[in-house]
Formats: C-alpha cells, structure tokens, sequence
C-alpha cells in the first residue's frame, strides 16, 4: 500500500473530510502514515465552531504538527497563486512536491490537493502537474447531486489526460437515504466515467473514530496500492 493524492471537483466538495476518513481509517488498522496538504490558504478566516482547519484536522488524524502537514501556508482565503502574490512570497514547484517525495520514502502517505486538477499553483505549474510529480493514484472527492455528473467526468478527463491514474470517485455526502438523482449520479459517473465510485457517509463530527468509521466502508486495499 503505498498512498493516493486525494482532488476533487471543485472546492468545498469535502477533499479534507475524505482524506481525513482514509488516514483514520489507515491509522485504526494499525498502519503508519502520512497526511498532507501541501499548500493551504485561507488560515486567516474566523474558525468553524464545528469543524477545525484542513491542517488542524489531518494533523489530529494523523498523529502530526499542523506545519508538518501543510509546510507552506497563506492567510488570505484565495488561490495560492494570488495568496503567493499578494504576500510577496513566491511559490515554488520543489516546496510543494518535496515533502511528498520524502513521506513516500517512508511509507503510506495521503496527499490532498487544493480547488480542483486545474487550480494553478504558480506559472506553469497546477495541482495537476503536482499530482503527476506525487506519482500516486488519484481519488476524486465530489458532491452527490445535481450538477455533479458534468464536474466529476470533466475531472475525469482532465486526469487522464495528464497521463494521472484515477482508482476511484467518491461522492460525498452520502445521504442515508439517497434521492433518485443522487443514486442515478453515482450509476452514470460509474458507466460513463469507466471509474468505480463508492460513497461516503456524512461525518458528524471531527473526531477520528467517527472518520475512521466512514473511511472504512471504502475499498482503501484495492484504491491505495
């Protein structure tokens, strides 16, 4: 078992939860790994009551510090292109795709992108291109309704056209009792995509046991090695 490099749709489409759920669920096997997101922004908005920071959260999951997790960082709630911009930082390829190298030396290692495959990352350089460099297999985290058809197989596309190997979709939130659409989404991403795509369960609350829990019912053997 070796990893996988977690994208998703579109933003806000629950990457960090489904990363969070795979590195928990790894952890309640007794596996050693690592979490990453190599680059975060937005660390300057107000906090969620309910859901801690994507690298708060892997880091909790993952037994790791917050800087470990995220080594590169922006307070502005943007791309990281413009967030490198506006801080007068520049953003480089190697600071991104670095860490991974090392983590995939000692093991297991998670990776989660920012935004979607296409989300430039500095000139020349965008999540797709630090996927290919992470040379792990790809999840696609993406929404279970409406809409989600046309986002999830143009991701599709866009991965395989980069040459990246996609093992699975996971539509997310999966609703206990899913709607016609949201069942008829899962079946024709399936069919059309050529793609497996599992669900996963709405996750109350960041506490690892409850990720572990919906990490489980994915086919992490199979997707990961």
């Amino acid at each position: 078992m070796r990893g996988c490099f977690v994208t998703g749709t579109d933003t806000g489409v629950g990457k960090t939860v489904l990363t969070a759920a795979i590195v928990a669920a790894l952890r309640a096997r007794n596996l050693a790994v690592t979490a990453l997101k190599p680059v975060i922004t937005g660390l300057d908005d107000p906090p969620d009551p309910d859901w801690p920071p994507d690298d708060q959260l892997l880091a909790t999951v993952s037994g790791a510090e917050r800087q470990q997790v995220s080594p590169v960082r922006y307070g502005p709630a943007v791309s990281p292109h413009l967030a490198a911009e506006l801080s007068g930082t520049p953003l480089y390829p190697q600071e991104l795709s670095a860490p991974i190298k090392a983590a995939r030396a000692r093991g297991i290692t998670v990776v989660e992108g920012v935004g979607g495959l296409a989300v430039p990352l500095t000139d020349g350089y965008d999540v797709r291109a630090l996927a290919r460099d992470a040379g792990l297999p790809l999840l696609i985290a993406a929404r279970p309704g409406l809409g989600t058809i046309n986002h999830t197989l143009l991701t599709l596309e866009a991965a395989r056209a980069a040459e990246l190997t996609v093992s699975g979709v996971v539509l997310t939130p999966w609703p206990e009792q899913p709607d016609v659409i949201e069942r008829s989404n899962r079946e024709t991403i399936e069919r059309l995509g050529g793609v497996e795509v599992a669900v996963l369960p709405r996750v109350e609350r960041a506490e690892p046991r409850a990720l572990a829990a919906a990490g489980s019912s994915l086919p992490l053997g199979r997707w990961l090695a």
